[in-house]
């Protein structure tokens, strides 16, 4: 690789959470919601586009706006917001973006010439006497579409059911024509909502949104968020409507359910709605989904993870990475900003981000930035009070004898540096009262090898950590 594949892959600054990849031509394409930093809500701003070679994941290129919310006529004023989109190539070879407006149960649609241009309004999905799906009499509302296109067919899946809601029963698929709006095949359930789970093999990871179905071999694989949100979850089919079993988690955007440096109930990181998919990149998978920053829901960014699909077809939980897109540890050595923490926990534990009476008490740290929404401001983590830590996996080390780290905020103790979550320390970094980034530094031996690194804040006041550097 040309560059270092990070998590996020993104700028710092850049939030598109809900991500859907799909490998156009040579090129990885990303689709997904567009959050604003210090939003009130989710997907505040229009739709834009990122795209990487297939052979280089840490070498993202800005493909612009795509679609603007006023482009949907039902929107004209842009009162409502853009939801989780994704887009296919329907047989005529365009490329078809699909997405709900967030105060309307109805699935639109825009069409492109090519994968990343300025998509404009098609039409709504409709019957084929033209009432538009989830306009109909006993019509479920439609939610984060997801599609899938084989031959002259769609299929499109949509779907939300939060916990305890019998109106719900369970995400949906939908059959449409090659004009990519007519519906073929009426809307059945594909699997079963929380009120309706009951010896489903769901139980415990039913569906909540962001349904999402990619082909691998001659299986469906059903991609969605569970009822805990912080996990996507996959089920398996031989057919795409039908027939979808239970086969358990892809990642977690706290690390929940992980056992393997930690015990599986402990939380790394604060979790969230999760919301993203699968793709098949020059013969390896992954897993993208997204994290939550700024200690809200609304500011919200992508995330890669490489994953293993079995021989059996079942695929392995991954763990949450800043190397994920590297496809194998960061060279240790050198400034590494502290915005690419992929854990960040205190002692006293929260799974969720944004909890009342847990987040927003200022106990906790949070990844942030300054200036406004647009500004390109190298993120960093704030309000790391005693306790506090920062961990980052995984880095290959050789020969390092010096951290330095750059610091500021009404703070006066030490930085304790260790190689596991709860490790024995290497060394600690004093830190003192500053305005300022200020460096500080120490002579840490960091063993030879692949580890990972952990900053651990003790003393008095809260702390800002901008980087940590290794040599």
């Amino acid at each position: 690789m040309n560059k270092q594949g990070l998590n996020p892959y993104l700028p710092s600054w850049e939030y598109i959470p809900d991500g859907e990849p799909h490998v156009f031509s040579g090129r990885v394409y990303v689709y997904g919601s567009h959050d604003r930093f210090n939003g009130h809500v989710y997907c505040l701003n229009d739709y834009v586009c990122w795209s990487a070679p297939v052979d280089d994941l840490g070498d993202w290129r800005y493909e612009g706006v795509i679609y603007r919310k006023t482009d949907d006529p039902l929107n004209p004023a842009g009162m409502m917001c853009l939801y989780a989109p994704d887009v296919t190539c329907g047989p005529d070879g365009r490329y078809y973006l699909y997405y709900v407006l967030d105060k309307v149960s109805v699935v639109s649609v825009a069409v492109c010439d090519t994968p990343a241009g300025k998509y404009e309004f098609y039409g709504y999905v409709h019957y084929s006497d033209g009432t538009r799906l989830g306009d109909r009499a006993g019509d479920q509302p439609q939610f984060d579409p997801g599609v899938l296109t084989e031959g002259d067919k769609t299929y499109l899946y949509t779907g939300f059911c939060a916990i305890g809601d019998k109106s719900r029963k369970g995400p949906m698929a939908t059959v449409l024509g090659s004009d990519m709006l007519t519906i073929l095949e009426e809307p059945v359930f594909i699997a079963p909502s929380q009120p309706y789970s009951a010896n489903s093999g769901y139980e415990g990871h039913e569906f909540f949104e962001a349904p999402s179905m990619r082909k691998i071999g001659n299986n469906y694989y059903f991609i969605y968020s569970s009822i805990v949100m912080h996990e996507l979850c996959y089920a398996v089919s031989e057919h795409p409507t039908t027939g979808f079993v239970f086969r358990g988690v892809v990642i977690s955007n706290n690390d929940l359910h992980i056992d393997s440096y930690k015990p599986a109930v402990k939380p790394m990181y604060y979790g969230g709605n999760n919301h993203g998919s699968i793709v098949e990149i020059e013969g390896k998978w992954y897993v993208f989904y997204h994290r939550h920053t700024n200690g809200t829901n609304f500011s919200r960014q992508g995330c890669i993870e490489p994953i293993v699909v079995r021989n059996d077809g079942r695929i392995p939980q991954v763990e949450m990475t800043t190397s994920g897109p590297n496809n194998g540890p960061l060279k240790g050595y050198g400034e590494f900003p502290a915005y690419l923490a992929c854990h960040l926990f205190c002692k006293e534990e929260a799974l969720y981000t944004g909890a009342p009476g847990e987040w927003m008490d200022s106990r906790f740290p949070k990844i942030t930035q300054d200036g406004k929404d647009g500004d390109e401001e190298v993120g960093y983590i704030a309000n790391m009070r005693d306790s506090a830590s920062a961990g980052f996996k995984y880095l290959d080390c050789q020969g390092i004898t010096k951290v330095t780290i750059r610091v500021r905020g009404y703070c006066r103790g030490a930085f304790e540096v260790k190689t596991s979550w709860n490790g024995e320390s290497l060394g600690s970094i004093p830190v003192d009262f500053t305005n300022e980034w200020t460096a500080y530094s120490g002579n840490i031996v960091i063993p030879d090898g692949i580890q990972s690194l952990y900053f651990t804040y003790i003393g008095q006041g809260g702390a800002s950590l901008a980087s940590f550097e290794i040599a």
